[in-house]
């Protein structure tokens, strides 16, 4: 299934890595230009679907939606066993949280991408989307090991829940804070080292509910550092907006001057989560934090502990990075009642 991204994209030169148009060649044109593809997928025959063209930084909701139904009109086929999906790198993370998070597939979705353009004499989308097939093929003889979502790029395999993109240029630009990834492609086979993506649960009510949905609200990103105010804060409530995470810094704190801000905001209706801005690791709590979150029956327990929870906590901690806690509360945020 094709999305367009760099892997897709050409440049005027062999030399220009950086100064190229995503999204130009069709995923059938991908496929056709890796030799002995067929031979990779060993069982399974491929099938191209193109299902968007367009550089990841510009991923909105139409696209998702289209790729939640697609992905999930495949899934329940009984003849796929497995679906791969050409990506840009840019949302490459919010994309694979969201496919996880929504479909709770009992199957290998694998998303694969590339650093470089196909006219690069760096290309590296050719072996990232060779191995990707390998990957899907081999995850689906591994049962129920191999399902979830998976993002296969640089000879790795990342757990779509924990993969980020932390390099700007470099090929080995994806990491897996802080477990790693869950398996290596060498010599066309995967050798497993971590966990599986995350069990197979039925998530088809709110999925449905999500399709049903012609925008998500409005959820933004807001930074607390040095020399912090409440401005951006103050301004983002009064223009509309439905819900704030904020990347705060270290374990999740926020400066003095913008937190009576969020309360306010909170006390006015907007929903209020905080993470970090750490590169690794999610927000530490207190003992006892962690039961309870997984008691609540709320489909983002394992990662959300509400305010309140433990003493001294003012906000509720989400125990994801920014990007993908902003997806996982416009998706919650959907889920209520208008």
């Amino acid at each position: 299934m094709g999305t367009g991204g760099t892997i897709a994209g050409r440049a005027p030169s062999q030399g220009d890595g950086v100064g190229y148009t995503a999204a130009q060649i069709s995923v059938e044109g991908l496929l056709q230009a890796i030799a002995g593809l067929d031979a990779v997928a060993g069982a399974c025959r491929l099938e191209a679907v193109q299902l968007a063209q367009i550089d990841s930084k510009d991923m909105d909701w139409a696209v998702w939606r289209l790729l939640l139904r697609g992905v999930a009109q495949l899934l329940e086929d009984a003849q796929t066993r497995a679906v791969v999906i050409t990506h840009g790198t840019d949302t490459l993370e919010e994309t694979a949280w969201l496919l996880q998070a929504a479909l709770q597939p009992a199957k290998p979705v694998v998303l694969t991408c590339a650093m470089r353009p196909v006219t690069s004499l760096q290309a590296d989308g050719p072996q990232n989307l060779r191995d990707a097939v390998a990957a899907a093929a081999q995850a689906a003889d591994a049962g129920a090991g191999g399902a979830g979502v998976w993002v296969m790029a640089a000879g790795a395999l990342h757990a779509g829940l924990a993969v980020q993109k932390v390099h700007p240029y470099r090929l080995d630009a994806l990491r897996s804070y802080e477990g790693g990834p869950c398996a290596y492609m060498e010599e066309g086979m995967l050798r497993w080292v971590g966990r599986p993506a995350g069990a197979a649960v039925d998530a088809g009510a709110r999925l449905a509910r999500w399709l049903d949905c012609d925008a998500l609200p409005w959820v933004e990103i807001v930074a607390s550092g040095a020399v912090q105010s409440a401005r951006a804060v103050r301004a983002l409530v009064a223009a509309g907006v439905k819900g704030l995470v904020v990347a705060g810094t270290g374990n999740a704190t926020v400066h003095a001057h913008m937190l009576q801000a969020l309360l306010d905001a909170r006390q006015a209706g907007v929903r209020v989560w905080c993470s970090t801005r750490c590169l690794e690791g999610v927000p530490v709590l207190p003992p006892g934090a962690a039961g309870l979150a997984a008691d609540r029956e709320h489909w983002l327990k394992q990662w959300l502990v509400p305010a309140g929870a433990v003493g001294g906590q003012a906000l509720a901690v989400v125990q994801l990075p920014p990007a993908k806690a902003r997806v996982a509360m416009m998706l919650d945020l959907a889920l209520e009642p208008s």
